[in-house]
């Protein structure tokens, strides 16, 4: 796959089936909608090509907006490369960008920057200033463009329309498991670790707390997770125990995420982890002492480590 950051300067010469979209997380439905312009390209001899935005919309329509997301660019990038696309083209969003109609975008960047020949459209995705259009006006205005405009069907999986809204229902609900069926791999956020309050060092429970204070990323809800954890450039991954949430025990008054590594001794301050979350074990509870915690966490421990061997014997 290649990656093309698109400028003014970007003319495209061969011709494309592409799609477009901030495809956040390149979940199942992603995933299903690239596939089909891929096989379209194949058949019309083209090449296919994904187009996206290094930012998202809102963030550049309202500055106070904090979106928060399945995955960073970076990411959707990995994510996006497998995938058998051609051509992943990356837009700059800007306010000029977003003062430009359907019918503008499709002629000034799909057709004369892209050289996008046949644009296959998500089954709701909308684009354009104010997103007035309907998919019969892109479809007017791709023939007056020498384009044609096809729409894809929605994504089913198990009754679910998978739409990366409804995955992040699931992720803020602490349904991982629907969460991770639906984006067809662990949910995983990035974060880079700082000094915690020692806390669990003292109950036997080092921990690797992670900043996620200027990520945009959504976070789970409060509670105990199983998790695999990664350093970047890394293919080991190691089992774990993470918990979200406002450390009620020890009278905590902001929001943390602590991840417990099992028989592992390393020093992790100022690296970034990739955390991989695979279900939610329970619920934050507020224990009477430190001592009622650390009993807790032992059982926390032993049903993690007990359900991960299980599903490697499977």
């Amino acid at each position: 796959m290649k990656t093309v950051y698109v400028d003014p300067q970007t003319r495209v010469t061969r011709q494309y089936v592409a799609t477009i979209g901030f495809f956040d997380g390149v979940h199942l439905g992603h995933q299903f909608l690239i596939r089909h312009v891929v096989q379209q390209a194949q058949a019309e001899g083209l090449k296919s090509m994904v187009i996206t935005f290094d930012t998202h919309p809102r963030q550049v329509l309202n500055t106070d907006y904090k979106p928060q997301l399945l995955s960073t660019l970076d990411m959707k990038l990995l994510r996006l490369a497998r995938t058998e696309v051609d051509v992943v083209a990356v837009l700059h969003f800007t306010p000029q960008l977003a003062q430009l109609s359907a019918q503008q975008f499709m002629r000034q960047v799909l057709s004369s920057q892209l050289n996008v020949r046949h644009l296959v459209i998500g089954y709701d995705n909308r684009f354009g200033h104010n997103r007035a259009d309907t998919f019969d006006d892109y479809v007017r205005y791709g023939k007056a463009l020498g384009m044609q405009v096809t729409q894809n069907p929605a994504f089913v999986f198990k009754g679910i329309h998978v739409s990366s809204s409804v995955i992040r229902a699931f992720v803020g609900e602490g349904q991982i498991r629907l969460a991770n069926s639906c984006l067809g791999y662990p949910y995983t956020i990035e974060g880079t670790v700082v000094k915690g309050f020692q806390e669990g060092r003292k109950m036997g429970f080092p921990t690797a707390n992670l900043d996620m204070d200027n990520s945009l990323q959504l976070l789970p809800c409060n509670g105990v997770y199983a998790v695999k954890v990664r350093l970047p450039g890394s293919v080991t991954y190691h089992q774990g125990m993470m918990n979200i949430g406002m450390r009620p025990t020890f009278g905590g008054t902001r929001r943390t995420l602590e991840v417990n590594l099992f028989n592992f001794s390393d020093d992790l301050y100022g690296k970034c982890l990739l955390v991989s979350f695979f279900y939610r074990l329970r619920g934050e509870i507020k224990f009477d002492n430190a001592l009622q915690l650390a009993e807790q966490l032992h059982r926390d421990c032993e049903q993690i480590q007990q359900q991960f061997n299980s599903e490697l014997e499977k």
